[in-house]
């Protein structure tokens, strides 16, 4: 069947995510992906340079991860995971426990979202168990969480969230401790915490990303933790983008030396190839739950919880992980980006340029404010998309985020890029 075929069932079966169908353009056509680049139906090749939503960690069509897969086809596809258990998800709970020296237990779920549900489930459970009546949510402004309704809460009071408004949960919201506002957030939470009864401070450590790739200060964000477990509050780290060595640790939490009690981790995980989720929780938050009395049970739960195939994706990309050319990979990046970063820094249209390891961002500054739905963010994409890279602005910020297999020659090329961009732009 032809492309022009295929685009037409798309567009008459397909609704696909964050978009406006009515004035889309047609989405493009990729048969194929290997390493860093995707081809499309003529073989123009993109490089994908946000690892397609940030998942991609290794290159797309890993042939490692895709043999152990074919292995575990071959073996069992899925059980019920009530009652039930198998050898990739123990291996996968004990391997990534390890790098969580503070942490215990392992729940699985299917994506970020439901990761987060999870979490938020689990710290005001926690608490009811106990009999203990602590009923607010602490989260950063700016927030993103997921798209479920619990998920959706503890985001951003935005514009994304205006039909639902009615049926989420009120939460409290402190300033993402960033350089320019440590004294505001440290002075707000306080003050909710001694006027509200707060169950848990949720928060994307170092970075939130769909928020616009806002950068934390570690030392702030730190101490915040440090107050917060204090006053006996659960802290959950939304690692769902940050982990897997996006912000050049394996988890933003490993910069900080107080940790979270609760963790929820996907995206890099499978390396990209499978939906697959993990919270996980210290010992204290686990064991409010045993008991005797059945209705302490924590009654969560999805159909494909603990799947083997995605298990053993999360653990073959584990193993790829733990090569020293990996971590060779991400250092080279980081500096890539450190060099660029120099570059452009003082370009007229460049302002707040930022980065925190492999992840590079910067606003394109225009009339607007920075804004997801800045007027420019279309001109850009499209602008990228003929350049034959793919970058997703967020609004008018234009950030790197690359699977860590990139060549020089393509981060190079994605550079420059960005550099041709800058100066196409500015003569508008």
């Amino acid at each position: 069947m032809s492309k022009d075929k295929l685009i037409q069932k798309d567009l008459k079966n397909i609704w696909h995510p964050f978009t406006q169908m009515k004035t889309a353009k047609p989405p493009i056509f990729i048969k194929r992906g290997e390493k860093e680049f995707l081809y499309d139906q003529k073989d123009n090749e993109y490089i994908d340079g946000v690892s397609s939503w940030w998942v991609n960690t290794h290159g797309h069509s890993h042939p490692y991860i895709a043999k152990k897969i074919h292995q575990q086809l071959l073996t069992l596809e899925h059980v019920i995971f009530a009652g039930f258990t198998h050898r990739p998800a123990i291996e996968l709970s004990e391997r990534i426990l390890n790098y969580l020296p503070h942490q215990d237990k392992v729940f699985f779920s299917d994506n970020g979202s439901t990761a987060v549900e999870v979490g938020i489930k689990m710290a005001i459970q926690y608490f009811y168990n106990q009999n203990i009546k602590k009923n607010t949510i602490i989260a950063l402004e700016g927030a993103y969480h997921g798209d479920t309704i619990g998920a959706m809460s503890a985001g951003a009071d935005d514009s994304f969230n205006i039909p639902f408004k009615e049926y989420m949960f009120k939460v409290e919201r402190v300033p993402s401790p960033t350089k320019d506002k440590k004294k505001e957030a440290i002075t707000l939470l306080k003050k909710i915490v001694k006027e509200k009864s707060v169950c848990c401070f949720i928060y994307e450590p170092l970075i939130q990303g769909s928020g616009g790739m806002i950068m934390h200060d570690k030392d702030t964000l730190n101490e915040m933790i440090k107050f917060c477990k204090k006053n006996n509050i659960i802290c959950i780290a939304d690692e769902v983008m940050t982990g897997f060595y996006r912000t050049g640790k394996m988890f933003a939490s490993d910069y900080m030396k107080h940790k979270p009690d609760i963790m929820c981790l996907s995206k890099g995980l499978t390396g990209g190839t499978l939906p697959l989720s993990l919270t996980t929780c210290n010992q204290k938050i686990y064991d409010a739950f045993l008991s005797d009395d059945k209705m302490k049970t924590f009654f969560h739960g999805h159909s494909f919880t603990g799947n083997p195939i995605g298990c053993t994706a999360a653990l073959a990309s584990l193993d790829l992980f733990e090569k020293k050319k990996t971590l060779k990979n991400i250092n080279r990046i980081v500096k890539s980006h450190q060099k660029f970063s120099a570059k452009i820094k003082k370009h007229g249209l460049v302002k707040n340029l930022r980065q925190q390891g492999t992840v590079l961002a910067f606003e394109i500054n225009t009339q607007e404010n920075t804004s997801y739905f800045n007027n420019i963010r279309d001109q850009i994409y499209d602008f990228f998309i003929n350049e034959k890279v793919l970058l997703r602005p967020l609004g008018n910020v234009i950030y790197i985020m690359p699977p860590y297999c990139i060549s020089k020659i393509s981060l190079q090329t994605l550079y420059s890029k960005v550099e041709k961009a800058l100066n196409y732009f500015e003569k508008i």
